[in-house]
């Protein structure tokens, strides 16, 4: 029987508008409902690791232990270990993975975190099948998604309607379910996790700063990244309309009351013994 494989095409790509959001990413604002749990002397497996900024930092929390960061991309791992050179870490190493079969041994790891996965893969039973089955008895799975229908913005700048609308549309062509966050529990348990606690957390936006910065990734991301391309390809949007999209993103920046909210689902679970 052949392995299960991803079937899911990762919508946003590694343009460099993506990886500017990437990096900015940190255990801290991205993984605080799992911190409490962490132990220093934990083995950990972080799966779609990107350019490795929350493994590192999760690799800082666990002196005594070990973290693992995978990606299906080989590319971004040289960024990721750069990433850990820079910090001095020597407890992580990185490798290519797919977790829909994850090459590990049964019972391997304390942890098992993904953020931003599950929307993106084909399988997301699967997936957390996979996770719960490298996991040691009693460790944990953690997983943070965020959930698009749920994003708010103000002013209510009419394109960005527009920009909801064709990224949920894209995101699902390419086999993936962009508003994960609120099916991460029932995906738990239909994967055989019973002890589930699910929570949820946001990110805002609103400073001038941060509005730039927000602003300025999605207009980007909008027209120059494989998500731009996938878009007009597949017959979702023209390049014209997709201009539009990425101006209204520009406007909404320019905003001085322009606050922007994105609300995550997550679920920390134990395996049972």
């Amino acid at each position: 029987m052949p392995k299960p494989q991803e079937t899911a095409v990762y919508t946003h790509g590694h343009h460099e508008s993506v990886l500017r959001s990437h990096t900015q990413r940190t255990a801290a604002n991205s993984a605080a409902y799992l911190l409490g749990s962490l132990k220093p002397h934990m083995k950990i497996l972080d799966i779609g690791c990107g350019p490795g900024t929350i493994t590192a930092d999760l690799a800082a929390l666990v002196p005594d232990g070990h973290v693992t960061g995978v990606d299906r991309e080989p590319g971004i791992l040289d960024q990721a270990r750069a990433t850990a050179a820079q910090r001095g870490l020597e407890n992580v190493d990185f490798a290519v993975a797919d977790v829909h079969a994850l090459d590990f041994p049964d019972n391997t790891f304390c942890v098992v975190h993904a953020h931003q996965v599950l929307q993106h893969v084909g399988d997301p039973v699967q997936a957390l099948r996979e996770m719960v089955r490298v996991t040691k008895p009693t460790g944990f799975i953690a997983v943070r998604d965020a959930d698009y229908a749920v994003m708010t913005w103000y002013p209510l700048v009419p394109g960005l309607d527009d920009w909801l609308n064709l990224y949920r549309r894209v995101a699902r062509a390419n086999g993936g379910e962009p508003d994960a966050g609120r099916r991460l529990k029932s995906w738990a348990l239909q994967a055989g996790l019973a002890d589930v606690t699910a929570t949820s957390s946001t990110w805002t936006f609103h400073t001038p700063d941060e509005r730039a910065w927000w602003s300025g990734l999605w207009a980007d991301r909008t027209v120059a990244s494989s998500y731009a391309g996938v878009a007009a390809e597949g017959g979702h949007a023209t390049p014209e309309e997709l201009g539009a999209v990425a101006e209204a993103w520009r406007e909404w920046g320019k905003q001085e009351d322009g606050w922007f909210a994105v609300l995550h689902g997550e679920i920390l679970a134990r395996k049972d013994t």
